[in-house]
């Protein structure tokens, strides 16, 4: 709701502050003194151009600032919090204009652009009469307010689980269409990749391998001749290691029967003997199988330049060119299999969106009932406003496609769908006999519009999330009888909405919960607009006034009484 409303050197305004309640606020006062005005400043909170004729003569800059009480307003919260502005309880506007050109806005003393405050003022206020602020004539909204009029949330959310389903299906099909062409444009290349990869046939390992048998067969010379010279040095000659340990080993076994502390050498020596055995047998056995083939050596290299070559032209090591001949293969055979795969997929989603048809077409089946019940409803508020012989209607639009990434199939037609479903409806009126309804835009201006609002907020009220809705002169060319039905409707729309309306007429202002009168003063030679809240006798006098003008008499002081008692 907006709480207060603070304006500074706006027009004929000097200075104002006027605090708003919940309910029915009611503006009155005399043509011209500046009720109108009023309105525009809040217009400006919500993004509305600005101009320096706006300033009042010899002011430097004039100032809008509104408060408005955003608790339970989620759309709001979520804007604030997604464009970076500071969140409370409160939300504080601010326009303010230059005398020398140009304006600077702000959201919760953050400066802020025009576009920000338009998208606010989306979430906040519905202005109705001589601006274009009004959800009910933006096309978009039509949607949704019959759906929350309907509570139809459920179908909507059951058609929008196999809508994701179905969406999820042709993002796969489009995605393996993809992979199918570009599978196809490089299988000739993979089938190349595979029989180059393939034809050396690498192993885990094999180089590490490779390399150290041509180690070995590089230094074939020098591992034969020096294998050779440690047989001999160990167990051939006459003087080898080992027939020296056997003697040093008999010289131990006779000292050891003199003296036991040799028994523990004899054991050694004896173990020393076993090793130089082994050794001189490895020895000998590696030396006979030493080969000098340079045939053999040449083969290992080439094979090893093979295998170098797949590393450095398919991944750097063997382990990856390994990886990636499994995922070319992966690629050839889905290649081949993609049609198989497509047709899978194809017979899934027509399962899918024959679901999603159904869902869609339950939904719209129920939202057909609802829109006929609302125009009823809304034609009998309309004849109680003054408005006869009107037709309202909920005009359905189910638009075909030639797109066969549809989500709705009837027969053989595809139909346009969005996650609200496949119709698309706009609200279309008729307030002359013999007329056919139109968009609900092209409608007649003026206090006409007005109460069309009136008698559509009324039944929408409960499902309409704005919470302020402000009616500037609501009751242009309406009679006193009519305007006690406007005063009543508007009266029973302030229960669910904050109402902020202008009215001349007392039938109307009989109906205010808080009432404010709108005075212009002369001061020091320029004229001054100023607002204040009435106080219950003022209210009488103020009612009076509308009924009898300025002369007012005890008759009409008792006929305020009256509406005023009557309206409460």
């Amino acid at each position: 709701m907006l709480k207060s409303l603070l304006i500074c050197d706006y027009i004929l305004i000097s200075k104002i502050s006027v605090k708003f309640e919940t309910g029915l606020n009611i503006i009155t006062g005399e043509t011209g003194v500046g009720k109108s005005i009023i309105i525009d400043a809040v217009n400006l909170l919500i993004g509305e151009k600005a101009s320096n004729d706006f300033v009042r003569a010899g002011a430097e800059k004039a100032i809008i600032e509104g408060v408005f009480d955003i608790s339970g307003n989620q759309n709001v919260i979520n804007f604030l919090g997604e464009n970076n502005y500071d969140i409370s309880d409160e939300l504080i506007i601010r326009r303010e204009i230059s005398k020398k050109g140009g304006s600077r806005s702000f959201i919760n003393d953050s400066p802020a652009s025009l576009s920000h405050l338009k998208e606010l003022g989306k979430f906040l206020i519905d202005l109705h009469g001589q601006h274009e602020h009004q959800s009910l004539l933006r096309t978009e909204t039509h949607l949704k307010l019959l759906d929350n009029f309907g509570n139809l949330e459920w179908l909507i959310n059951e058609y929008r689980e196999h809508y994701f389903k179905l969406k999820k299906l042709f993002d796969k099909l489009d995605e393996l269409k993809n992979s199918e062409k570009s599978a196809k444009e490089k299988r000739d290349l993979y089938e190349f990749q595979a029989k180059e990869i393939d034809a050396v046939d690498p192993k885990p390992g094999e180089i590490e391998e490779l390399k150290r048998k041509i180690n070995i067969l590089e230094h074939s010379e020098k591992l034969y001749n020096n294998t050779l010279r440690m047989y001999e040095i160990l167990y051939e000659n006459e003087n080898s290691v080992y027939d020296q340990l056997i003697k040093v080993r008999n010289i131990l076994d006779d000292l050891s029967k003199i003296d036991k502390v040799f028994a523990d050498l004899k054991t050694d020596t004896s173990s020393a003997i076993t090793i130089i055995d082994e050794i001189s047998k490895f020895t000998q056995s590696y030396n006979s199988r030493i080969e000098f083939s340079p045939e053999l050596l040449d083969s290992y290299q080439e094979r090893l330049n093979s295998l170098l070559l797949l590393e450095k032209k398919y991944g750097g090591s063997i382990d990856l060119v390994l990886e990636y001949r499994q995922k070319i293969e992966r690629e050839i055979q889905l290649a081949e299999n993609f049609e198989e795969e497509i047709k899978k997929i194809e017979k899934t989603i027509e399962e899918e969106r024959a679901k999603c048809t159904e869902c869609a077409v339950r939904l719209s089946e129920k939202r057909r009932e609802v829109a006929e019940r609302i125009s009823k409803m809304i034609v009998s508020i309309l004849t109680e406003l003054g408005i006869n012989n009107s037709r309202f209607e909920v005009v359905f639009e189910n638009k075909k496609t030639n797109s066969d990434r549809a989500f709705v199939k009837l027969g053989d037609d595809f139909y346009e769908a969005k996650i609200d479903g496949f119709d698309r409806i706009e609200f279309f009126i008729s307030t002359n006999p013999g007329e056919d309804p139109k968009p609900l835009p092209k409608v007649a201006s003026g206090g006409e519009v007005s109460r069309i609002m009136l008698a559509l907020k009324t039944v929408l009220a409960k499902s309409d999330r704005l919470p302020i809705m402000i009616f500037d002169e609501i009751d242009s060319g309406i009679s006193g009888r009519i305007a006690q039905k406007v005063g009543i409707a508007l009266r029973n729309l302030s229960d669910f909405h904050q109402i902020i309306a202008i009215t001349h007429l007392p039938q109307i202002a009989g109906f205010a919960q808080s009432h404010f009168v709108v005075e212009k003063k002369i001061k020091d030679g320029r004229a001054l607009s100023t607002i204040r809240k009435l106080k219950d006798d003022e209210r009488v006098y103020e009612i009076a006034k509308l009924i009898s003008g300025e002369d007012i008499t005890q008759a009409s002081l008792e006929s305020a009484k009256e509406l005023i008692y009557n309206s409460n």
